[in-house]
């Protein structure tokens, strides 16, 4: 078979992540801005790469220059300054504190959970990743990972869910997926099997028929957290193909990143409450920046937070009001920091 009928007989996802922008100057081209207007160099992406699938890219708003999405995604020169307090593992995972077995990709940070990272590379490099600079060359999940997992999982009856991430765990294949799913379901003590994925969100085509009916046709509670910061993220094409994950049964939910110039406003917030609600996805999280280098010109004051979170409040209805936590490396659960005694 020749490249070219190879490629057309790829899943669309997959091509659509092949056709990815790799390059800034080819981004900024494409979304009609000049990069001499606040882009210096593209030595950034020698820090983190780029890496912004097209579905995404179109819903940047032409000649917008601090247009939400294109902030997340595109390396600014700001990544190389030197922030205290911002380190390369700000959440303590690649520690003998939380790794299983780092080879492994087992993480186990909190008593009833462990986490998988099941795939090292993402759909997207969002510039605030707080695993930007996680070793996940050294990550491998094959089926002698995954014995070890379920071996681990029985001497650990405490455990009762376990969580796919990564990367993003919905970079791995199909028969990938279907294989591990069915080895958990399998673990008598689990009860609940959860997704976190923003693959979704850059290539809506990744949630097809086939992917729909592997999260459904198990014995687990099945929940997919999607990442999305911002309404304008949520197409049309990613509704659709959400509803059918809704009507087979599959919980949604959204937790998000507050970030300085994509969303620190209670309109950009409460926007995307009521956008993700019409998917039938409930707002889950929304989390202070982790500090990782490279993206202290995204942090947000604690004290800027609790004000957003209180305006929030004050326009939605409880369920749509994410909760405000942080990550704290080394405990073993978030950190609310929302204000006490406003609840609608």
């Amino acid at each position: 078979m020749n490249q070219q009928a190879t490629l057309l007989t790829r899943p669309d996802w997959r091509l659509e992540l092949q056709q990815a922008f790799r390059n800034p100057n080819d981004l900024l081209e494409y979304v009609g801005l000049d990069a001499s207007q606040f882009f210096e160099d593209s030595r950034a992406r020698e820090l983190f790469p780029l890496l912004v699938p097209r579905p995404f890219a179109r819903l940047i708003k032409p000649g917008d220059a601090n247009d939400p999405l294109l902030r997340q995604v595109l390396p600014l020169k700001q990544e190389f300054d030197d922030t205290p307090g911002y380190t390369a593992d700000p959440l303590l995972e690649q520690g003998d504190n939380v790794a299983v077995d780092k080879n492994q990709g087992l993480l186990h940070k909190y008593q009833s959970r462990i986490l998988i990272i099941l795939k090292g590379g993402c759909a997207v490099n969002c510039r605030y990743c707080f695993r930007r600079h996680f070793p996940y060359q050294e990550i491998r999940f094959s089926q002698q990972e995954l014995s070890q997992t379920i071996d681990y999982l029985t001497r650990n009856p405490q455990i009762n869910e376990v969580i796919l991430s990564g990367g993003d765990p919905l970079m791995a294949s199909d028969k990938t997926l279907t294989r591990i799913i069915d080895a958990l379901s399998n673990v008598t003590q689990l009860k609940r099997l959860r997704i976190h994925s923003r693959l979704p969100i850059v290539i809506p085509t990744r949630i097809t028929e086939t992917l729909v009916g592997i999260l459904a046709n198990t014995r687990l509670k099945t929940s997919l957290v999607l990442h999305a910061n911002h309404a304008n993220e949520i197409s049309a094409e990613l509704k659709h193909r959400l509803a059918s994950l809704y009507k087979a049964g599959i919980h949604l939910f959204n937790q998000s990143v507050l970030l300085k110039g994509v969303n620190d406003n209670v309109d950009s917030l409460t926007e995307l409450s009521e956008s993700l609600f019409d998917c039938d996805v409930l707002p889950y999280y929304l989390h202070q920046l982790d500090k990782v280098s490279g993206a202290a010109h995204f942090e947000v004051s604690d004290d800027t937070a609790q004000q957003l979170w209180l305006g929030m409040n004050a326009r939605l209805p409880g369920f749509l009001v994410p909760k405000l936590v942080r990550e704290v490396g080394g405990e073993n659960s978030k950190t609310a920091i929302m204000p006490d005694g406003r609840f609608k």
